[in-house]
C-alpha cells in the first residue's frame, strides 16, 4: 500500500534516508555518526517543514512495514527545508551554521524529489516505481506541475527506471562533490483531473 507519510514513520524512515546520506558520503554522517544523524532526522521529521518532514512524504508498507520512502518539496521551498535541523542543532548546543547539504539541489518551478528509497528487504518488487507515481500527489497538492530530480551519474541502473517512468534528463549539476543528472517529467493531466475530482 502506497500512503502518505505520518508521524509514527519516524524510525523506519530515518533507517531509509541515513543510507541514501551515506551513499552521497555527506560530511555530515561522517562528522557526527550514524546514531547521531537519525536521530536528528527523527526529531527534525516531526517538522512539517523539513526536508524529511513527515508531511512531504510518501511511503511503501507492506504486512505492517515500512519498505520504502520518497520525500520531496517545491524548488521555491528550499531555502526554509533544513530549518527544522538547525533548530535540532541548537538543543544539543551546537553551532546552527552545519549543515547537512551545502548544496542546491531543485530547479526552478519544479517539486523536487529529494530522496526515494526502498529497503533493501523489498527490492524488485515495483515499489520504487509505485512511489515514483504516487509523489504527483504531493507535488499536484503542492500546486506543482513538473516533478524534478537528480540521479547519480555513477548509478547508471536508477537513470534507466527514472526514464522508463517518463523522466527526461534537463541538466547536470555537483552534489556533495558527486557529478548528477536532473530529470523533469511533467504531472500527466489525466493524475491532475483524477485528483482534482
Amino acid at each position: 500500500m502506497i500512503r502518505f507519510a505520518e508521524k509514527q514513520d519516524g524510525p523506519a524512515i530515518a533507517e531509509l534516508i541515513l543510507v541514501i546520506l551515506k551513499d552521497m558520503e555527506l560530511p555530515f554522517v561522517e562528522d557526527f555518526g550514524e546514531a547521531a544523524t537519525k536521530e536528528a532526522i527523527i526529531t527534525a521529521y516531526d517538522d512539517p517543514t523539513y526536508r524529511f518532514g513527515y508531511q512531504r512524504g510518501m511511503v511503501a508498507e507492506v504486512d505492517g512495514k515500512i519498505a520504502g520512502a520518497a520525500f520531496g518539496y517545491p524548488a521555491k521551498d528550499e531555502p526554509i527545508i533544513d530549518r527544522p535541523l538547525k533548530k535540532y542543532l541548537v538543543s544539543k548546543g551546537l553551532p546552527e551554521d552545519i549543515e547537512m547539504f551545502i548544496d542546491s539541489e531543485a530547479f526552478p518551478n519544479e517539486w523536487y524529489l529529494d530522496s526515494i528509497a526502498v529497503d533493501e528487504a523489498f527490492r524488485g518488487q515495483g515499489i520504487g516505481s509505485s512511489l515514483l507515481e504516487a509523489v504527483d500527489l504531493i507535488a499536484i497538492r503542492d500546486d506543482e506541475e513538473i516533478v524534478g530530480l537528480s540521479v547519480d551519474r555513477l548509478n547508471p541502473g536508477a537513470k534507466k527506471l527514472y526514464l522508463r517512468e517518463g523522466f527526461e534528463e534537463v541538466g547536470q549539476h555537483t552534489i556533495s562533490g558527486h557529478l548528477y543528472d536532473h530529470m523533469q517529467r511533467k504531472i500527466k493531466t489525466a493524475v491532475r483531473e483524477k485528483v482534482s475530482c
